[in-house]
């Protein structure tokens, strides 16, 4: 007589119960990981909002837009980066695109309103060279008058999120922040090319889907690259 080797019924059961509950600690771990990834996001960008208003509430100036030698003068500390106070954050095409923008995170900083040193400078942006905050994903964040995002009405001021955000991660903080619509509302997807603002405000094509007034984000296809705005 032959004895057969193999598992039992009961051992088999086992280990499935086993690979189930890895399982879904695994896809629990992951959600509790996106959850937390959306809340940064959203607390970035609230808090930054809020600090803006609170420079100009103390201040009676724009961010950025104030001139270095009145900006040093006021807040106390040595600035060399300003604007040209004309009352918002200007952008323009050209040698001057990033004057304002960075000028915004240093004076800010100096004021006290958000964490951080920036340097300021006329160069774009990286995860880098310290000119700007970087988002949860270790991408640069931008503020300025642009019409980088979809469905864009008339330039106004607004946060760019900043790229490399997964598509789930980014559909959650609309979700959050408006009305879940990438081309709508007060929080939008980037355009994918030609920003004014470069690759830093630009977003993946495989981000949304479909065509006005029915885009959405392309959740199926599993972007890791996609950008946003938030408009105030």
């Amino acid at each position: 007589m032959r004895r057969q080797h193999g598992f039992t019924l009961i051992e088999i059961a086992i280990v499935l119960v086993i690979i189930g509950l890895l399982l879904g600690g695994i896809l629990k771990g992951q959600e509790l990981i996106n959850s937390a990834r959306v809340r940064n996001l959203a607390d970035n960008a609230t808090g930054i909002q809020a600090a803006y208003y609170g420079f100009i509430d103390r201040y009676r100036r724009i961010p950025g837009d104030w001139n270095a030698v009145q900006a040093s003068q006021a807040i106390g500390v040595a600035i060399v980066d300003g604007g040209n106070d004309n009352g918002q954050i200007d952008n323009p095409a050209g040698a001057n695109l990033w004057q304002e923008p960075n000028a915004l995170w240093v004076q800010m900083a100096a004021a006290g309103f958000i964490q951080g040193s920036y340097a300021g400078a006329l160069a774009a942006p990286t995860n880098a060279n310290g000119v700007a905050p970087l988002n949860a994903f270790n991408n640069v964040m931008i503020m300025g008058n642009t019409l980088d995002f979809l469905a864009a009405p008339a330039a106004q001021l607004n946060l760019v999120i900043g790229s490399g955000v997964p598509v789930d991660v980014m559909r959650e903080l609309d979700l959050k922040l408006d009305d879940g619509t990438p081309d709508a509302g007060d929080l939008r997807s980037t355009v994918t090319a030609g920003a004014l603002m470069g690759a830093p405000a630009q977003s993946n094509a495989a981000c949304t889907i479909g065509a006005a007034p029915n885009i959405i984000w392309n959740i199926p296809a599993d972007s890791q690259a996609c950008n946003a705005v938030y408009i105030f």
